[in-house]
């Protein structure tokens, strides 16, 4: 078997910790028992681009049961958990190319020996895998099925690439379904950066100025959790409903030329390129921190910091310091680069159970219906989002009401009224 890890001497341990996340999974594992039952990949292979954790490693284990033939690389140079790609080769035999801290002539190098494998579904988390198909493997486009994406930052690339008339494939935006933004983006990214940020720093955030680059669903998480933990909570944007949200949720709002003066802890997570900018830096407490939430690690202008700076010193592993000609110094944690899987081990497994449940749940709708779904970004079918949240319910032992007969008909109809 073909594949490229650190040590396969690492499964072991990767093994117990992907059936660590399993136990906090009971949806994506009820899945994958209807998968092994029906086998709706049978004779199909899906390649994964995504972050290479445990949660991944147990979708890519349903897949695997359903029929699947899995190929799978990583979406983020850091996002690789060494031990989890082993034991997805030793245990599973599904063949793996990642390691943390690759580089990215490496990183397009994995991803190309996915590709090489010729999929007819994939799973993306960035569209990286799609702007690959587009522009250097067309050869590949007549075998598809479709694809998935994960990730908001995804999403807004495929919709431009849609909207140009150029997708060449249909694409479920497993990201905009409500199970996944509602639950992952909020919750997940909430708590997992703060994690991050705290790992890489062991700083108390009580009491801190927290700026937030955006109120998205991932913004506004970090926003809420940050000043649940006591931290005085700063939002900008540019979209003015959103602004308007985070005025009616409590939070200041201002421009980032404004808060840059003000923050001690700041956090970006739009999908947008410079959120952080060097004159906004320029204006930075002395000792400021900076970390990114965003897919890319185009959110802080980095290369322009370091311009100014020069090189950055290694002050903790995940803290690279900066200082600038008047001595001011601005600490950029984990490089940049997603800090709640650079400094921290990403989402809890409990809510990634939905959003991968939402991915495995696409991706037998994109097998299912082969040649019907027009070449576009779709939002996931709305009955799998009600069938991933029936089954995750039922898993935390929470029943609900069931609408009778009689008012089944009265929100069907229009002759009842004052």
């Amino acid at each position: 078997m073909d594949y490229a890890i650190k040590d396969i001497d690492l499964a072991p341990g990767g093994r117990h910790r992907m059936d660590w996340a399993n136990a906090e999974m009971p949806v994506l594992e009820s899945i994958g028992d209807m998968f092994e039952a029906e086998k709706p990949f049978d004779g199909l292979r899906v390649g994964g681009c995504m972050h290479v954790t445990t949660e991944t490693a147990n979708l890519m284990v349903a897949l695997q049961r359903g029929g699947a033939d899995v190929f799978l690389c990583a979406s983020n140079p850091l996002s690789t958990q060494d031990d989890v790609a082993a034991a997805l080769v030793s245990h599973y035999e599904i063949p793996v190319y990642a390691k943390r801290g690759q580089d990215n002539e490496t990183f397009y190098k994995y991803m190309n020996a996915v590709l090489d494998h010729k999929p007819h579904i994939v799973m993306d988390d960035g569209a990286d895998v799609a702007t690959a198909l587009h522009r250097d493997r067309r050869e590949l486009l007549d075998n598809l099925y479709g694809g998935t994406e994960e990730t908001t930052t995804g999403v807004i690339r495929l919709r431009a690439l849609a909207n140009e008339g150029k997708l060449e494939y249909p694409v479920i935006a497993v990201n905009d379904a409500l199970t996944k933004h509602m639950f992952d983006n909020r919750y997940g990214t909430g708590q997992s950066t703060l994690d991050g940020i705290i790992r890489a720093t062991n700083y108390l955030l009580a009491g801190k100025t927290f700026v937030v680059g955006g109120y998205g669903w991932c913004s506004r998480g970090v926003a809420t959790r940050a000043r649940g933990m006591g931290s005085n909570v700063i939002v900008t944007e540019v979209n003015p409903l959103k602004a308007l949200e985070a005025v009616m949720d409590g939070f200041r709002v201002m421009p980032m030329a404004e808060a840059a003066k003000l923050g001690d802890i700041f956090l970006t997570a739009t999908g947008d390129i410079h959120v952080f900018d060097l004159h906004h830096m320029e204006d930075m407490k002395d000792g400021a921190l900076l970390a990114n939430s965003g897919h890319f690690d185009v959110e802080i202008n980095i290369a322009a910091l370091a311009e100014k700076c020069g090189e950055p010193q290694q002050v903790r592993p995940s803290v690279q310091q900066y200082t600038f000609p008047n001595g001011k110094k601005i600490n950029i944690l984990g490089e940049g680069r997603l800090i709640n899987l650079a400094a921290a081990e990403g989402h809890p497994a409990s809510v990634m159970d939905m959003s991968f449940a939402g991915q495995a749940m696409a991706a037998k709708y994109l097998a299912d219906n082969k040649g019907k779904i027009e070449n576009a970004v779709h939002t996931m079918p709305v009955e799998l989002d009600m069938d991933i949240s029936s089954r995750k319910l039922q898993a935390m032992g929470i029943d609900i009401d069931v609408l009778t007969p009689e008012q089944e008909k009265y929100l069907n109809s229009w002759e009842e009224g004052t």
